[in-house]
């Protein structure tokens, strides 16, 4: 059984505090997801491996590490400009004082993507083959001014409760999803098949955004371990409760919703209490 790579226990960053836990679920023999939370850099994130025969672990826990260490080793060169008085999008991509996050971390996930192709290759598994993994977090680069930062890449979530209402902060890199916004009513493909994930394919397209945080946002990191059992408006109402002293029970609630609802999979959550915005 992997070990997590973030213990389980209550973690302060520059927006607040935050808790992760995982929880191999009812029915797998070991648990592919894995988290990470670190202080120092401000930066949380999940991971949903693939790959079997414990490839699965290996690519959950090299994609958080790898993406971990570039940020670490670029992000102290990063240069911002000046928040702007009024910016006119408060969730916008490319405001001044974000894009020079932005750049980095679509170079850290091109890094991290490469290292774990080139072990797939080394390995005689080629394009679509080998193992993979999910990998959505989010980041608030150093300094005064400076931007949360969400990054995704596969299926696990990154959701947002604001007064009173739970909205997705991410879009599911599935054919599912992608069949849904084209309109199809019928014979809809499976929920899990993704169209991107890190590690098989040479190149990945990540999705990486800018939002604004307010005192009181409660963020929510997920595998589809548990969006893909759990009913929205049941976590939604969970999450109306969190406050600094009780993370670690809203998380042990949702990985016991999660099962109770018949979950098959893995179940990482990872949930924080934003204090500052």
């Amino acid at each position: 059984m992997p070990i997590p790579l973030s213990p389980s226990r209550l973690v302060r960053l520059p927006i607040g505090v935050a808790y992760g836990a995982t929880d191999i679920g009812p029915v797998r023999q070991g648990n592919e997801d894995n988290f990470l939370i670190d202080e120092a850099l401000g930066l949380a994130m999940v991971a949903d491996g693939m790959g079997g025969h414990a490839a699965g672990e290996v690519a959950s826990a090299g994609a958080l590490t790898e993406l971990r260490a570039y940020l670490a080793r670029h992000a102290a060169g990063l240069t911002r400009a000046p928040a702007p008085a009024a910016p006119p999008d408060p969730d916008t991509t490319w405001s001044d004082p974000a894009a020079g996050a932005v750049r980095l971390l679509h170079a850290a996930i091109e890094h991290t993507n490469a290292s774990l192709y080139a072990q797939n290759c080394a390995r005689g598994r080629l394009d679509g083959g080998g193992m993979g993994a999910t990998l959505t977090g989010f980041w608030r680069a150093p300094g005064a001014n400076a931007p949360l930062v969400a990054f995704h890449v596969g299926d696990s979530r990154l959701y947002r409760w604001r007064a009173g209402l739970l909205e997705q902060l991410t879009r599911d890199q599935t054919l599912y999803q992608q069949a849904l916004e084209a309109g199809m009513l019928d014979h809809l493909p499976a929920r899990n098949l993704l169209l991107q994930a890190m590690g098989p394919s040479a190149s990945v397209t990540p999705e990486v955004r800018a939002h604004r945080v307010e005192p009181g946002d409660v963020l929510m990191l997920c595998s589809d371990g548990l969006h893909g059992s759990v009913p929205h408006g049941e976590i939604e109402a969970l999450l109306a409760g969190a406050h600094g002293g009780n993370l670690d029970a809203v998380c042990a609630r949702l990985i016991e919703m999660a099962t109770a609802y018949g979950g098959r999979d893995n179940i990482t959550v990872l949930a924080a209490l934003c204090v500052h915005s």
